[in-house]
């Protein structure tokens, strides 16, 4: 039987790690710095990877690619495009309108085309009025005369009914062929406000997410790869490429979460705190049952307020390339970081600026670069720098635990050199190839779908809800590329809402599979 190989890469802000996997073991493993573009640095590691590992191309059975592209174009303000907004709602939700509490400058970006209209539906999936199928018509044409190729639908309650947000979607592609358009009950959870907001910048992003997912497939057929890629997102599980064109979103905070996963992995724990630490930060997370904890709250994306799915992680500027400054009384590390530069402005590497590296190298915690650039250290220097490192990451791990049970905790990401054998009186563990562990998780996902609805429970019985529920989730994920025969489900949440009436519950399901290759 012929070898099934994967490659699973992970873009970071410093470097791009890579690493080709034949089930449980992993054959090579590659560190290259990030390029400007991301696909050059995409490129080089493949590459690499192949070369080191001997591997023919045409054995590779499929690519992983962990990126940061989606997040840093919301963060820099770049490749956004014009929106327009349709909210169903009225004579409801008319107290704040659409971006109401949006940064200006984004809010410049995406533009002011937002319009109320009638319809929506009550918690229940009742009607508050009927659809104003002729407000849509007359938008579809206003945003074509002003330009706008992109439009988001958001009718309220849509996670309990969508049928107003399809009909409103199917009456713009009509009269408006050439507009992209996002319904919101696909992107964002309940909660009107965040989830139009994801769904916003989800419709803002496409246009760059049909460019990104070109150009990895441009520098695979360029390595000679012939086999389909697919993309990591939020919760540690992969979209295949399409799916990426449509949810660029999904993908915010998957270098992080591939972390997590790989740790899990290379491990043997399910259940622990993961410390992830790069170049220029610190990432803290709990595994549970595998995969990060879910972020329960609103989470902030470049100052937008948001509800899809997010990993529960808390970050700090701590990294290799972290910069030190002070004496022997007052040591400050951070936020700052030399970035993807530290190979040339760390002291251990013949540059002139004290990075978190060379604390590392003086303490003897690590080995690289020129122990005889950092010997002038004073003892009382380097002691009062690892204890200001160690509290730093003490105080994420000890906001991460959720009681006083002592968790494992797994070190991983080419910067945990920085840290001690403890954190906090917990004992650390570095599993085997624990700096690529990020490229590790990307290579070893899964598939999964999601659903996040409320449900009245008037007329049917709470398990009905239940497998309802499931069965969505169920063909969500094999839409995103899993194999049916291989979908659990592994978490779910069942909240009765005394607020509302008619016996109403919130049902949140995931459910993960393998990839069909």
């Amino acid at each position: 039987m012929q070898p099934s190989y994967r490659i699973g890469i992970d873009v970071g802000g410093t470097n791009t790690d890579a690493v080709i996997m034949n089930g449980r073991e992993v054959l090579a493993a590659v560190k290259v710095s990030t390029s400007e573009d991301v696909t050059g640095g995409v490129r080089g590691a493949l590459e690499q990877v192949l070369a080191q590992s001997g591997i023919a191309s045409q054995h590779i059975s499929g690519v992983m690619i962990g990126t940061t592209h989606f997040t840093n174009a919301v963060i820099e303000r770049k490749h956004l495009v014009r929106t327009g907004i349709i909210r169903i709602g009225l004579p409801a939700t008319a107290s704040i309108p659409p971006m109401a509490d949006w940064p200006e400058d984004i809010k410049s970006m995406i533009g002011d085309a937002s319009y109320l209209i009638k319809g929506g539906y009550e918690f229940d999936g009742r009607e508050i009025n009927p659809l104003d199928e002729e407000a849509v018509i007359r938008i579809a044409a206003e945003l074509q005369q002003k330009g706008i190729v992109c439009a988001v639908v958001n009718s309220v309650f849509s996670p309990v009914n969508d049928s107003m947000e399809r009909r409103a979607s199917e009456l713009l592609q009509q009269y408006y062929p050439q507009c992209d358009v996002v319904m919101a009950s696909e992107v964002g959870r309940v909660g009107l406000l965040e989830r139009e907001n994801a769904a916003i910048l989800n419709a803002s992003l496409r246009q760059l997410s049909s460019k990104t997912v070109n150009a990895f497939a441009q520098a695979l057929r360029e390595c000679q790869l012939d086999c389909p890629f697919f993309i990591t997102q939020n919760d540690g599980t992969l979209m295949n490429a399409d799916f990426v064109r449509r949810f660029p979103v999904l993908t915010f905070a998957s270098g992080p979460t591939n972390s997590m996963r790989g740790a899990a992995f290379l491990s043997g724990f399910q259940d622990a705190i993961v410390v992830d630490v790069g170049g220029t930060t610190t990432d803290v997370g709990l595994l549970q049952k595998g995969f990060p904890r879910q972020s329960a709250t609103t989470v902030n994306i470049g100052g937008v307020r948001t509800n899809f799915r997010m990993p529960d992680m808390l970050s700090v500027g701590l990294g290799g390339g972290s910069l030190v400054r002070g004496d022997e009384n007052d040591v400050a590390i951070g936020p700052d970081s030399v970035g993807y530069r530290i190979s040339h402005d760390a002291r251990v590497f013949g540059g002139d600026i004290l990075t978190a590296s060379d604390i590392a190298v003086a303490l003897g915690r690590a080995s690289f670069g020129d122990p005889a650039a950092v010997a002038s250290l004073t003892p009382q220097f380097l002691r009062q720098a690892a204890q200001v490192m160690d509290q730093i990451v003490q105080d994420c791990v000890e906001k991460t635990r959720l009681s006083s049970l002592p968790l494992p905790v797994i070190v991983v990401g080419g910067g945990s050199v920085l840290l001690g054998p403890a954190i906090g009186g917990l004992e650390t563990l570095r599993p085997h190839h624990y700096s690529v562990a990020n490229a590790v998780g990307a290579a070893i996902a899964q598939v999964s779908g999601e659903v996040d609805k409320i449900y009245s429970l008037e007329n049917i019985t709470r398990e009905q809800a239940i497998a309802e529920a499931q069965a969505a989730a169920t063909a969500r994920a094999i839409e995103a590329g899993a194999r049916a025969d291989s979908i659990k489900l592994i978490d779910k949440e069942d909240v009765p809402l005394a607020y509302l009436p008619g016996n109403a519950t919130r049902i949140r399901l995931k459910v993960v599979g393998d990839l069909e290759l």
